[in-house]
């Protein structure tokens, strides 16, 4: 089978298709014939080498990826699911099996949800990481309705997601924008639109002087970002946070991959979905050939909408 490949660290250059064997699903594994599977961060460590310690055991080509949507065509033993269904997995790469960008993948059946209704096989593909990561991220902060939610990196993917689940369970929402994006994070659901950047910190002090209960902080702005927060209040960082908390803020690492078996959330996020309350955005879409392209566009940032690899 084809796959997106890393045979060594480096630039997008060094990405390559690869011919591999065909994986065999085991107990209560699934095996997907991939159509669609999204480029994101984690793609560029894995192949820039900053994620050379989680790679160290396993021999290249490392495969990317770390969600996808296609047909299951194979089952292993006591699988729940059938050959023939359309569904959207999370996958974690760093594994011999590799990630989500190959013609074929298996998984736990546990990390697979069916297609939300209405939405395009390439559009599902763009749930189920993101997706996952802002579920985590809100049920580690576990704020009540009525409080202040502050997003960063209100336009991306995690961003979206996260102001929209965020109103849906009745929390207000502060969010973070370019000039040339606030109509997109207002339709969003956004109660407030600050500007991005060096100073949104201030600009969400300015307009809420005690403080917001808690941050996402998808844009990774780190200790820049406490100060919009209350004393004693959260935030929840999606990579590790890079200092020292202050004023009695509680740090949560988000760590999505507490989530890569936790069907029932998935599954609601799919609900969500298929009711038109998550937006799922596409950008483009690449061959696996190029991948490096794929990962020259991410890496120049600005994009609004997933990257995908569509086999």
């Amino acid at each position: 089978m084809r796959a997106v490949g890393v045979p060594r660290f480096g630039g997008p250059e060094v990405l390559e298709v690869v011919e591999l064997p065909e994986p065999v699903p085991g107990e209560g594994e699934v095996r997907i014939r991939v159509a669609a599977a999204t480029v994101n961060p984690t793609d560029i460590g894995l192949r820039d080498g900053h994620r050379a310690e989680a790679l160290k055991d396993l021999p290249p080509p490392w495969v990317p990826g770390m969600e996808l949507a296609g047909e299951i065509d194979a089952v292993g033993p006591g699988s729940e699911w059938s050959p023939g269904q359309r569904v959207i997995a999370i996958v974690l790469p760093f594994r011999p099996l590799g990630g989500a960008q190959a013609e074929l993948v298996v998984v736990p059946g546990a990390s697979v949800a069916e297609v939300p209704d209405g939405a395009s096989i390439e559009q599902a593909a763009t749930l189920p990481m993101n997706g996952l990561t802002v579920r985590r991220a809100l049920d580690l902060l576990a704020l009540d309705a009525g409080q202040t939610l502050a997003v960063t990196g209100s336009a991306g993917a995690v961003g979206g997601y996260a102001i929209e689940l965020a109103k849906l369970e009745g929390l207000r929402v502060v969010a973070d924008a370019a000039p040339a994006d606030e109509a997109l994070v207002r339709g969003f659901g956004a109660d407030l639109v600050v500007p991005r950047g060096a100073g949104c910190a201030q600009a969400i002090r300015a307009a809420i002087p005690g403080g917001v209960d808690a941050v996402l902080d998808a844009a990774l702005l780190g200790p820049a970002i406490l100060g919009a927060v209350r004393d004693g209040g959260q935030l929840a960082a999606v990579r590790p946070f890079p200092g020292e908390s202050e004023r009695g803020i509680e740090i949560r690492a988000v760590a999505v991959s507490e989530y890569a078996t936790n069907q029932q959330a998935l599954r609601a996020l799919v609900r969500r979905a298929g009711a038109g309350q998550l937006t799922l955005r596409v950008a483009e879409t690449f061959a696996p050939e190029r991948a490096g392209d794929a990962h020259r566009r991410l890496e120049a940032g600005g994009v609004r909408g997933r990257l995908l690899i569509t086999f």
